[in-house]
């Protein structure tokens, strides 16, 4: 079903405007259900993971704690927009941006929906999971590694600062609380939390429809012949068209006969960690010069590992 099903014969909007809204909308739809359940995952976490639990259940050791949170998507198989929200909640609790950033883009791959998908988009090709799955690991710790010695406030926004400040200001309140009382608490934080996000997501879901529409695709398949072009193109393509992780698999595929495996292994890599509608999402949490830092650090580790791919396999 089309957009123009909903719009009455006598109205006729151009094509280029028409295909705008559908994809927005489509890009929308996509995400936010994820949205609302990282929302109601955050929100959870917030109000009855108490710190101390958190803290304990982590390991110590830097390394092994960007290590650990890492690879709990497995417990956590939240798509790369509900982990935002969800990220947001960790840092809420009290743990370092440096190290939720770990989470936030290892998780989106590290999970086993996304590995499901991958797998049966590629049975014949077990590499390309294997190498997307140990990148996403190599890539989240070393931006967590390479983010460690940043100052909180050069990273996070002063909004979400006060943000984390009201939060632990209801942490008293909440000890002696009645479940009514949670339950009015857990409905205004999400409250809050979606009026956070929202407009993000209606403005990442826009500017991607947006530039689909703007870039022809032709000068993107045009490239494909070249790896090095190629594997450029895909990393573009991934960033504009913003697919969900869990079924970004089979929009690759798609391309698969057209794109080499190295310039597919990057789309599957970049595209999951960073594309509009991620940034207009995180934008809500970091300042603009980290995520322009963030965005960078991710194209260059994606590029490289598709060009080792291209390579050794």
């Amino acid at each position: 079903m089309t957009l123009a099903s909903f719009v009455p014969e006598s109205i006729n909007l151009p094509n280029v405007l028409q295909d705008t809204i559908t994809l927005s909308l489509g890009v929308f739809y996509e995400a936010l259900p994820f949205v609302i359940l990282g929302i109601i995952l955050s929100v959870l976490v917030q109000i009855y993971l108490p710190a101390s639990v958190l803290f304990k259940i982590l390991p110590k050791n830097s390394f092994k704690k960007r290590a650990t949170l890492s690879v709990s998507g497995f417990l956590m198989p939240v798509c790369e927009c509900g982990n935002v929200p969800l990220a947001r909640g960790l840092m809420s609790k009290g743990l370092r941006p440096q190290d939720v950033l770990t989470f936030l883009l290892a998780a989106p791959i590290i999970n086993p929906v996304t590995m499901l998908t991958t797998s049966q988009a590629f049975p014949n090709h077990p590499a390309i999971l294997i190498t997307r799955v140990l990148a996403a690991f190599f890539i989240a710790n070393f931006v967590g590694w390479l983010f460690s010695n940043i100052h909180k406030k050069d990273l996070v926004t002063e909004s979400f600062e006060k943000h984390c400040s009201d939060i632990s200001h209801l942490e008293v309140a909440k000890k002696t609380s009645k479940p009514l009382v949670q339950l009015k608490d857990f409905s205004q934080r999400f409250a809050g939390e979606l009026e956070n996000l929202l407009p993000a997501l209606v403005t990442g879901s826009l500017i991607a429809g947006l530039i689909q529409t703007a870039i022809p695709r032709t000068w993107i398949l045009s490239l494909s012949s070249e790896p090095v072009l190629a594997i450029f193109a895909m990393i573009v393509l991934a960033f504009v068209v913003a697919v969900c992780a869990s079924v970004d698999a089979f929009f690759a595929l798609s391309l698969s006969g057209i794109f080499p495996i190295s310039a597919i292994i990057a789309f599957l890599v970049f595209g999951p960690m960073i594309d509009i509608k991620m940034l207009s999402l995180l934008r809500t949490t970091f300042k603009p010069k980290a995520l322009a830092t963030l965005t960078l650090v991710i194209f260059m580790c994606s590029f490289a590992i598709g060009l080792g791919a291209h390579y050794v396999l």
